[in-house]
């Protein structure tokens, strides 16, 4: 029996989960289809219901409806939970399990890139400074206490944001103002640009990089451009840097899991044709 499963967003024209998927049920030789569905707030437990009523197996979900499907959801995973967000459910007999992949890509992610640095970086070696205080930073900082980072530390404009993510890991995560962004840079082994800016169409990141720990790794999750400007300054003073199209990548793959059985890989190969 085809398997089918989708996207939800609104808007979702932009959605690079039909490449993705896509390119994994042609790969996998999976009997599937994976499409993009565009869902208004206003309709959302309606049109889910159309959904379950057609026989999908799951479907991910995009802006705005990460938060507002938790309550549409049976069950809820632990990291859904704490994130306080879902990006992928699975209907099991009219039933939707609200599963978080966003953690594991954002993690899974650093992990696949120190594998590739030739040289001794690891998540536990050192604070990392977390730019940002939405739900990226949420689930940055909530997969960085899974791996035992010795001290977060979060930034963001509205401070009381920051403070709020504080309540995530008591004694090991803190914040600082967004004026003295720039001052732990030098002691820090990982530093993430979370927010939207530096995103096209987005105001730039205004940050100063020079007093950067020399051997740490300078990660943004925006994947549009793939090279922002603060990745741009990163390389120009010989740092480390990710950009965010892995992460795209690696939370797709425990998506895809749940609904056609296989955990896929990424390649070379599909980085491509996403970026394409």
């Amino acid at each position: 029996m085809t398997i089918k499963a989708a996207v939800i967003g609104h808007p979702i024209a932009h959605s690079k989960s039909p490449l993705i998927h896509g390119h994994w049920i042609k790969t996998y030789r999976c009997d599937g289809s994976y499409e993009a569905i565009d869902i208004a707030p206003e309709d959302l437990k309606t049109r889910v219901a159309e959904l379950v009523a057609a026989g999908y197996r799951g479907f991910n979900v995009t802006i705005p409806h990460k938060q507002s499907i938790m309550a549409l959801c049976e069950t809820l995973d632990d990291t859904a939970r704490a994130v306080g967000a879902v990006n992928t459910v699975l209907i099991e007999n009219g039933v939707l399990h609200g599963i978080n992949t966003d953690v594991f890509g954002f993690i899974e992610n650093l992990k696949n890139a120190s594998r590739n640095f030739g040289y001794s970086w690891s998540l536990d070696n050192g604070p990392a400074l977390i730019l940002g205080a939405g739900g990226a930073a949420r689930a940055a900082i909530y997969g960085l206490l899974q791996e035992n980072v010795p001290e977060i530390i979060v930034c963001n404009r509205s401070p009381d944001k920051a403070q709020a993510l504080c309540d995530l890991g008591p004694g090991i995560v803190r914040m600082i103002p967004w004026a003295e962004r720039e001052n732990c840079l030098s002691f820090c082994n990982l530093v993430v640009n979370t927010t939207a800016l530096g995103m096209s169409g987005k105001d730039p990141l205004e940050i100063d990089l020079q007093t950067t720990k020399p051997d740490a790794l300078v990660h943004d999750i925006v994947y549009a451009p793939l090279y922002t400007d603060f990745l741009r300054q990163a390389r120009d003073y010989d740092l480390r840097i990710l950009t965010g199209i892995g992460m795209l990548l690696h939370q797709a793959r425990p998506a895809f899991e749940s609904w056609f059985g296989l955990l896929p890989e990424v390649t070379g190969q599909l980085e491509d044709l996403v970026l394409a």
